[in-house]
């Protein structure tokens, strides 16, 4: 049996993890890089097949690898062939194997010898015309003189030439017109590279020619079955890349296909050119095919409260072409019922609820004194929306109406994600609140909390905010800055409105909030191999009241623990720095804060079938930023707030079911940072189930 699969170079220093995707047989996976416990499930199973535990066992788990010697030499032949490939011309890859019982190790030992590099580059290019376009461009070659010589970087250069040849209007030219000679000088380890480029030489044509070179002659729309009822003329204009006269390019194909594609209207494109006889140029027909206009669909729901039983549904409207711009407009009527129980002092015990959101999303920058050429060029969506909730408690009665205004857009590659929000109006509208829940909360003495009550009053919010996100597969960050209330306060100075009790300005009666807030996000991945991965995390935001407001909005507040954060806490449960509830128990109100640090590290593994696992070790916790009596021990301090980290491990079992993830994860408490006694603080040391022990269900990865 294939026990272990290691991978050395001779001198060290060569990196060998760059190589061990080529080895051909690797042995059992580990779970965590540790455990072969997929090989002990196989084992468990009997040799009797019939019986459904044995088939079972046996699917679930992993078989034996036995080692195979021819592989082995297979694997030392393209080892040696990718270190050849890497510039390695006289690479040299041997194996050997280690035997014990009926157990083998398999080491393979990389002798690289020196790289070679570069000493000249030359062109061989036998067409005229292109050799004049890529002498313009020539500081772009990926060939270089002093660089290392290797078969990844002909092949780029080739596939760069190549497409750059084919934006400009070489429709028939392909890769293969190009090829390489390269020469290594005696004693040396340096190797003159010249690349050859043919002429254009058609099926059954003898004597080569220049490459045809085209141009666009019409772009043709046609259109299915839908009639009037498809996308307007300038919608397909804007959309299309393609334009008459210019020369054909790949890059204005592909970019006209991912414009349709992304139209929630459209079904799909086909795009076809055609050569006009005895000339250079090319017709191009688009073919698009639409969706069904409008859709509705109803959802109904049964929820549960803490054993309140309720339930809910919505019903949807959606028009996904409704100025025949591919603008998608849907309508959501929302309603929900739920029986509150354990309430005394209160007349009604029903919770109701009811909504209507509707919104306008653009496949385009809807905005004044763009051009229209950067619209065509941009791939943005512009959303307006709009929203009204009513909620009917038995403590309370409120009414929330929204409205935004919001850009998207990406660059080319898509790497990078844009979010501007030009207008985001928020009104909260108390119209009844119970006397018993004002008494008992708002109004007496020893609740009168500031965070509390600013809760459940009127509030006027209107924010403008811009996020960005960056993602590279195993790199991610997000950015998101927003601020409110600026553009009030300055209107509110120049025309003198009036301010309440408390000195802050009022609209409508109703002091607006003002305030700052940023966020930072990062996510690192490292692939360790094809069963194991470690993620690391960073979560860092702050937000800042001032001018008219002393009290971030609820909802703009920090809050820690849970699934997504440090989850030895419960949602809600941890901080702000060393503050804890009233007899240990989660205060919702006070445990929230201006500022929240995050820090993650999580072991994946895959275990079997649908079945993955992590390791995990979490730390971070929230502060305010102004001393509030209500949350002692919750201010940042630069002196004390590094002994309010607090820390949880934990594992963690998710189903993969590659269109969603649940997770159902376990922490522990490591480090408190509110506690009355050593063993609080270091639970890690002392634990203890039923005061460290936090469980989580929730969808999708925690980052």
């Amino acid at each position: 049996m294939l026990q272990s699969v290691k991978v050395k170079s001779e001198p060290k220093g060569f990196d060998v993890a760059s190589v061990e995707p080529y080895i051909r047989q690797k042995a059992n996976s580990k779970w965590f890089s540790l455990l072969k416990i997929p090989l002990g499930v196989y084992s468990m199973a009997g040799r009797d097949t019939t019986k459904w535990l044995n088939r079972t066992l046996q699917r679930i788990g992993e078989e034996p690898v036995i080692f195979d010697s021819t592989m082995a030499v297979a694997t030392c032949g393209d080892l040696q062939t990718a270190l050849r490939n890497r510039g390695y011309l006289h690479a040299e890859v041997d194996v050997k194997t280690k035997k014990k019982g009926k157990k083998l190790k398999a080491v393979y030992t990389l002798r690289p010898g020196a790289p070679y590099d570069i000493r000249h580059v030359a062109r061989d290019i036998q067409d005229e015309q292109i050799a004049n376009l890529l002498r313009e461009e020539d500081n772009a070659s990926l060939l270089r003189q002093g660089e290392p010589f290797t078969i990844g970087k002909l092949d780029a250069e080739r596939k760069r030439i190549t497409s750059f040849l084919m934006n400009r209007g070489y429709y028939r030219f392909h890769k293969d017109f190009i090829s390489y000679s390269a020469d290594s000088a005696r004693q040396s380890n340096e190797i003159d590279v010249t690349m050859h480029l043919a002429k254009y030489r058609a099926g059954g044509q003898e004597q080569p020619v220049e490459h045809p070179r085209y141009r666009v002659r019409n772009v043709n729309f046609l259109r299915g079955q839908e009639g009037r009822g498809g996308l307007r003329q300038r919608v397909l204009e804007n959309n299309t890349a393609i334009r008459q006269g210019e020369f054909f390019s790949s890059a204005d194909l592909q970019k006209t296909y991912n414009n349709f594609g992304r139209l929630q209207a459209v079904k799909y494109t086909n795009i076809k050119f055609t050569e006009v006889p005895d000339s250079n140029l090319l017709d191009c027909d688009i073919h698009v095919s639409m969706n069904k206009p409008s859709a509705i669909a109803f959802q109904p729901e049964g929820t549960n409260t803490a054993g309140d039983l309720g339930a809910a549904a919505s019903l949807t409207y959606e028009n996904r072409n409704l100025f025949r711009g591919s603008e998608l407009f849907s309508v959501q009527l929302r309603a929900a019922f739920e029986a509150i129980t354990g309430l005394e002092g209160y007349q009604n015990k029903d919770y109701e609820e009811y909504s209507v959101e509707t919104k306008l999303t653009f496949p385009r920058f809807v905005a004044p004194f763009l051009s229209r050429n950067f619209k065509r060029r941009s791939t943005a969506s512009s959303e307006l929306s709009l929203s009204y909730n009513l909620q009917n408690r038995p403590e309370f009665h409120r009414r929330v109406f929204s409205t935004a205004w919001r850009y998207r857009w990406t660059t080319q590659n898509r790497h990078v994600n844009y979010r501007f929000d030009l207008l985001d109006l928020n009104y909260v509208y108390m119209p009844w609140i119970s006397e018993t829940f004002k008494k008992d909360y708002l109004d007496s003495v020893s609740n009168r909390n500031a965070i509390l009550r600013y809760n459940y009053e009127d509030l006027f919010i209107m924010k403008i905010g811009f996020g960005l996100t960056y993602n590279r597969g195993n790199h991610a960050f997000r950015v998101n800055v927003e601020t409110a209330g600026n553009l009030l306060s300055a209107i509110a100075h120049t025309a003198g409105l009036p301010k309440n009790d408390d000195g802050q300005f009022t609209l409508f009666n109703i002091a607006f909030a003002q305030y700052a807030k940023f966020d930072f996000d990062y996510t690192r991945l490292w692939q360790l191999d094809d069963h194991n991965q470690l993620v690391a995390h960073a979560d860092f935001g702050i937000a800042w009241p001032y001018g008219n407001s002393t009290v971030l909005p609820f909802e703009k507040r920090y809050f820690a623990g849970g699934a997504n954060s440090v989850r030895g806490w419960s949602v809600r449960g941890l901080g702000p720095g060393s503050f804890r509830g009233t007899d240990g128990r989660i205060d919702f109100i006070n445990q929230t804060g201006d500022m929240k640090f995050d820090l993650n590290l999580e072991y994946r593994t895959k275990l079997f079938w649908k079945f993955n696992g992590a390791a995990f070790i979490d730390a971070g916790n929230i502060w305010t930023l102004r001393n509030y009596a209500d949350q002692p021990g919750g201010q940042f301090k630069f002196s004390e707030f590094y002994k309010q980290i607090a820390v949880a491990y934990g594992l963690g079992i998710r189903l993969n079911f590659d269109y969603f993830v649940l997770r159902f994860d376990m922490g522990m408490k490591a480090v408190d940072p509110a506690y009355d006694d050593s063993h609080e603080h270091y639970p890690f040391l002392h634990p203890s189930l039923s005061r460290d022990f936090s469980f989580h269900f929730a969808v999708g990865l925690p980052f």
